[in-house]
């Protein structure tokens, strides 16, 4: 996938519509963790709609993941497999994720990705469409991203980051669970206000 392959291009490629989009991600998932104990809002669920449909089909829960030069899966895998109580085991992402996980926007990917169960009709509907728009607002700010939209196979590292990061909230997460990438193209995309710094400050 070329998100994954060029990703050190990537970081050294100044694209201002990207990088305010990232800080942003990175600071309102910051917020999640520390004051909603995860739960996710509408800046971590963006509205989508299918490039065929004019109106959103519904609303999907995102992950923001590191680029591999920066991964921390490894250690999002080792707190569920050495952690057997759900509640313990939320507990330590939730502090895990609100300490400087998301400090560095610059080490994040963004490509967003989408879990979605086996099978499931919703996920079928987005891949034969190829591409999509998704509508993050909250905040004071919106973003309306313009995607094109891949299954990610299992040893893509976005599909690695991105599983073990659901099974740290969701123990019941199925063995054949459809992960997508969602892939910006930023000359198509938008943000409203543009480029704003108002939501909440440079991240702590």
């Amino acid at each position: 996938m070329k998100a994954v392959t060029q990703q050190s291009a990537m970081t050294q490629q100044f694209i201002p519509l990207r990088d305010a989009f990232l800080r942003w991600q990175c600071r309102v998932r910051q917020i999640s963790m520390r004051e909603n104990f995860g739960r996710p809002d509408d800046a971590i669920k963006p509205r989508l709609t299918l490039n065929t449909d004019s109106e959103p089909i519904g609303d999907i829960i995102t992950v923001l993941s590191r680029t591999p030069s920066y991964s921390k899966t490894p250690e999002m895998r080792h707190m569920v497999q050495s952690i057997f109580d759900p509640s313990q085991r939320r507990e330590k992402a939730i502090q895990f994720f609100s300490e400087i996980y998301y400090q560095k926007f610059l080490q994040f990917s963004d490509t967003l990705t989408a879990a979605f169960s086996p099978n499931s009709p919703v996920a079928e509907a987005i891949c034969a469409a190829k591409a999509s728009s998704l509508t993050f607002e909250n905040y004071g700010q919106r973003f309306d991203l313009d995607c094109s939209v891949s299954t990610l196979t299992k040893n893509n590292p976005l599909f690695q980051a991105t599983w073990w990061h659901n099974k740290l909230f969701n123990p019941h997460l199925l063995p054949g669970t459809v992960i997508l990438g969602f892939e910006p193209d930023w000359s198509r995309s938008s943000a409203e206000p543009n480029f704003t710094t108002n939501i909440i400050g440079e991240l702590e």
